[in-house]
C-alpha cells in the first residue's frame, strides 16, 4: 500500500479511502466518542467502564476494514451514536426504592421551551 502525505490527502487526487476513512477522521471519532462518554456518564463508574469497553471493542473489530463504503458507513454509525448519547441520555440516580432523581446536563436543557397549561388564543 502506498503511503500518502498529509498535503496529498487534502488534494482532489487523493484516494477515496483517505477522504472518507481518513485515519485522522477515525481517530477523531474515537476520541469524540470517549469524550462524550465521559460527559454523559460522569460519576457513574459502571456505565463509564461499559461504554469504554464497547467503544474499544467496536473499533478493534473493524480495525482491518479496507472497503471505503464500509468505512464511510461505520463512521456514520459512530457519529450517529455520539449524537444520540450527547442529546438523548439523561442520568438517573436511585434515591429510594421506587424513586429516581434525574440529572440532566445543561446542554440538554437549553433547547427546552417551558410548557404552558393555558394555551393562548391566536389573533
Amino acid at each position: 500500500m502506498k503511503s500518502w502525505t498529509f498535503n496529498q490527502l487534502r488534494h482532489p487526487g487523493a484516494p477515496l479511502f483517505f477522504l472518507v476513512g481518513n485515519p485522522v477522521n477515525v481517530l477523531q471519532l474515537f476520541k469524540t466518542l470517549h469524550r462524550t462518554r465521559q460527559q454523559v456518564f460522569k460519576n457513574d463508574t459502571r456505565a463509564l467502564e461499559a461504554a469504554r469497553i464497547k467503544i474499544n471493542e467496536e473499533f478493534k473489530s473493524n480495525k482491518s476494514e479496507t472497503s471505503p463504503k464500509k468505512i464511510e458507513e461505520l463512521i456514520k454509525i459512530g457519529s450517529d451514536v455520539e449524537l444520540l448519547l450527547r442529546t438523548s441520555v439523561i442520568q438517573g440516580i436511585h434515591t429510594d426504592h421506587n424513586t429516581l432523581k434525574l440529572v440532566p446536563r445543561k446542554e440538554l436543557l437549553i433547547e427546552n421551551v417551558p410548557y404552558c397549561d393555558a394555551p393562548t388564543q391566536k389573533q
